[in-house]
């Protein structure tokens, strides 16, 4: 099933449903998602990387893809075909091609996105995409672990937590390390339940 020996990264994935559309980042996306970096900054409270204000917003994503020419990262836009409207980003990181795992994440929406239903969409997506055409055997996620929402979100969709990194990262508070949460989901239980509980959440 695995096709990752024939995947590129320079590959133009698009991934989408009746609900949600997401395609590599670019450049030019600026002017899509600058409305929600000028407007909505409290969006990377818990973020490494901020990208409110549009200098951020730049650097953040000329960052994600670099890191995409690197082969490191796949960042993608979120595009919600409800509201015809550019929603936030997401994407696969520290990829592991030999190894069969991935991390998911660097996920933000909007608030006008957010308990929509666009993220089970989107992670419904990425999801499959990961398992059944990349062959992957393990998806993990990791979050601040005072992130409420976002831990909330990742279990409801079927991750499993395995653990608490105790002073992991800094913050953007250098002053303040943060304790990372690390949650997964692997091959076998997305083949077994996750996907069809997903899907019937969809």
């Amino acid at each position: 099933m695995s096709t990752t020996s024939n995947f590129s990264f320079s590959d133009n994935i698009i991934l989408e449903d009746d609900l949600v559309l997401l395609r590599p980042l670019q450049e030019s996306d600026v002017d899509n998602l600058l409305e929600i970096s000028i407007n909505e900054p409290e969006t990377w409270k818990y973020s490494l990387i901020g990208a409110d204000g549009k200098e951020n917003l730049i650097n953040y994503i000329q960052s994600a893809i670099k890191a995409r020419e690197d082969k490191r990262e796949f960042p993608f836009i979120v595009f919600d075909k409800k509201s015809q409207k550019y929603a936030g980003s997401t994407r696969f990181y520290d990829i592991q091609l030999d190894y069969k795992t991935l991390q998911l994440g660097y996920t933000w929406y909007g608030s006008a996105f957010r308990g929509t239903g666009l993220n089970k969409h989107c992670k419904f997506l990425l999801l499959q995409f990961a398992f059944e055409t990349l062959g992957m055997e393990r998806v993990e996620f990791r979050a601040d672990n005072n992130n409420e929402r976002s831990i909330a979100a990742m279990k409801s969709i079927g991750c499993k937590v395995e653990g608490v990194l105790r002073s992991h990262m800094p913050t953007a508070n250098s002053e303040v390390r943060r304790d990372s949460i690390i949650l997964s989901i692997l091959k076998n239980e997305w083949f077994d339940a996750v996907k069809e509980n997903l899907k019937q959440k969809l």
